[in-house]
């Protein structure tokens, strides 16, 4: 698939990412491959592609078709295995890169990332991809660039752990009154930032919300029972679960104040 995926107008490279990429795939995981390009891409030809790839007619959606972040693609089968293309802007994604050696990241909203697309996921894909067809060399390059975390991203994202406290602030107020939605998406968001801060921390790729809370308690000073107490709130979603999620803040906090 990559060599043909890089004999289509547009496209620079192609790689190997998510869990099979980690090895940390199941076996009926989903393959996927991130189809970097640059410029105009023939979306056409990549149709016409997906289509004889899978034996069957596909929907390939162009840059911009599933949201701003995400991009565009497609969703395969083929042999009854699924395999999703995953559209990258080459050039956006080597500006991301820029923006996180320079300590700057943005959360922007994206369709099936309830807690936003962080920006700094696109140096972690490339990060921690594996390369498949690179002719001209861009993506190999900027893999091992990114393969040492950024400090002053590690700063910002570390230093971003106060809206975790002002989301537990926020649902505290709206716990007592039942606001069952408005606590749930505060708690969620104070979760997902300390998730993001704690992998920071030990200068880990937080990719985006799957997974993040088991990879996040299974860090090195993680407070105890991280992950527990995380669902425990999630579950209850009333003023003692808005305490739990408090207490949590708190110790990560004083995991990252501690250096």
């Amino acid at each position: 698939m990559a060599a043909g995926l890089v004999q289509v107008a547009g496209v620079e490279a192609v790689a190997l990412g998510g869990s099979r990429a980690r090895g940390t795939h199941r076996p009926g995981s989903d393959w996927d491959l991130g189809v970097y390009y640059r410029g105009s891409l023939d979306v056409a030809a990549l149709t016409a592609l997906a289509s004889r790839t899978q034996g069957s007619p596909v929907e390939v959606a162009g840059p911009g078709g599933w949201g701003p972040w995400v991009n565009g693609g497609a969703w395969l089968t083929v042999d009854g295995v699924a395999v999703d293309w995953i559209l990258r802007d080459l050039d956006r994604v080597e500006s991301v890169w820029s923006h996180c050696r320079a300590g700057r990241y943005e959360v922007g909203i994206q369709p099936g990332h309830p807690l936003g697309f962080w920006s700094p996921c696109y140096a972690g894909e490339v990060a921690l991809c594996r390369v498949l067809r690179d002719p001209g060399g861009s993506l190999t390059a900027l893999r091992e660039a990114a393969r040492t975390y950024p400090e002053p991203l590690r700063r910002a994202l570390t230093g971003a752990v106060w809206e975790a406290d002002f989301s537990v602030a926020a649902a505290r107020k709206a716990a007592p009154a039942g606001d069952t939605l408005y606590v749930a998406l505060c708690l969620s968001k104070a979760f997902g930032v300390l998730a993001q801060a704690l992998h920071a921390h030990h200068r880990r790729w937080c990719l985006n919300e799957k997974g993040a809370l088991a990879a996040a308690a299974a860090l090195p000073d993680t407070p105890s029972g991280f992950a527990d107490r995380v669902a425990e709130a999630l579950r209850a979603l009333d003023p003692a679960a808005v305490e739990t999620a408090a207490g949590v803040v708190r110790e990560v906090r004083a995991v990252l104040e501690a250096g």
